[in-house]
């Protein structure tokens, strides 16, 4: 029995192949598209929610997942949502660290459709005992 768990220990020692992680700038915000808010006098709260979104961590390329939601006040602007899709598809094999996912989704999607505020709210799985919660938020002037 000792010598079965002496072979696995040395064949758990090999486990350190580090696994493929893309840079940051393979986020594809270009694929994000928009289409005319025909009520921008009567401001309308929007949430999109998704419990599958996943990155990778930049240092061990290990998965993480969250359930990410976007609340947002459209201003003349609204996101499409497969286009939306397509973008967080993106982050899948890309090492970025939680604390910055939240605040890219929020600049992407602020520049793309300038809503009257939204807020992105990362609510990740935890990893080695630690939960994260992050969340960003941006309010027009």
């Amino acid at each position: 029995m000792m010598a079965r768990i002496t072979e696995l220990q040395e064949k758990y020692k090999r486990l350190t192949s580090k696994l493929t992680v893309k840079n940051v700038e393979t986020i594809d915000d270009k694929c994000l598209l928009a289409f005319d808010y025909e009520y921008p006098n009567q401001p309308s709260e929007v949430t999109i929610d998704t419990e599958e979104f996943t990155a990778v961590c930049p240092w061990t390329g290990l998965p993480d997942i969250g359930k990410l939601t976007i609340t947002y006040v459209p201003h003349h602007k609204c996101v499409e949502l497969k286009s939306l899709k397509h973008y967080l598809l993106t982050f899948r094999d890309v090492g970025i660290v939680q604390e910055h996912v939240a605040n890219k989704i929020l600049k992407d999607l602020t520049t793309l459709c300038q809503p009257r505020s939204i807020k992105v709210h990362l609510d990740y799985k935890a990893r080695g005992g630690m939960h994260t919660s992050v969340a960003a938020e941006y309010k027009a002037e």
